[in-house]
């Protein structure tokens, strides 16, 4: 299977379909991935809890891949995920890259950068406008 179509099973058995249980299939055991958090690393393990948690905040996601590049054993991809807010079912869009190394079949590393501001701002965990609220000096909570 090539590069593209194993990310777009990630995306749909894991993201959409909630199959915690695929999670194996695709991520090495002692893989990592970052950029979820500065100085976070998320294993295999970790996306059971993660995976669910984003979940519950929304209904109806669809995962498009808007422009991927390969290379040897690299993949990197622009993703759009446009769902409905779990609360009030108004639309939620959220944009990022992923950019992943693959050894054996697997994932063995992967560097994840998602626009999770706007997320938030979409399911109403974040006041809107929170990036010019900050640029502005104006502190939260």
């Amino acid at each position: 299977m090539d590069k593209l179509s194993f990310l777009q099973d990630w995306y749909q058995k894991v993201w959409i379909e909630g199959d915690m249980g695929a999670i194996d299939a695709f991520f090495d055991p002692d893989s990592v991935a970052n950029g979820l958090m500065r100085d976070l690393q998320v294993g295999p393990e970790d996306f059971r809890a993660l995976v669910p948690a984003i979940l519950r905040l929304v209904r109806d996601q669809v995962v498009r891949i808007e422009r991927h590049v390969e290379t040897d054993d690299w993949l990197w991809a622009l993703i759009v995920v446009e769902a409905r807010a779990a609360r009030t079912m108004k639309p939620v869009r959220i944009d990022g890259q992923v950019m992943m190394r693959f050894e054996g079949g697997k994932i063995a590393e992967a560097f994840n950068h998602f626009d999770y501001i706007t997320f938030f701002e979409q399911v109403e965990l974040m006041p809107a406008d929170t990036m010019a609220l900050c640029f502005s000096g104006e502190v939260l909570g």
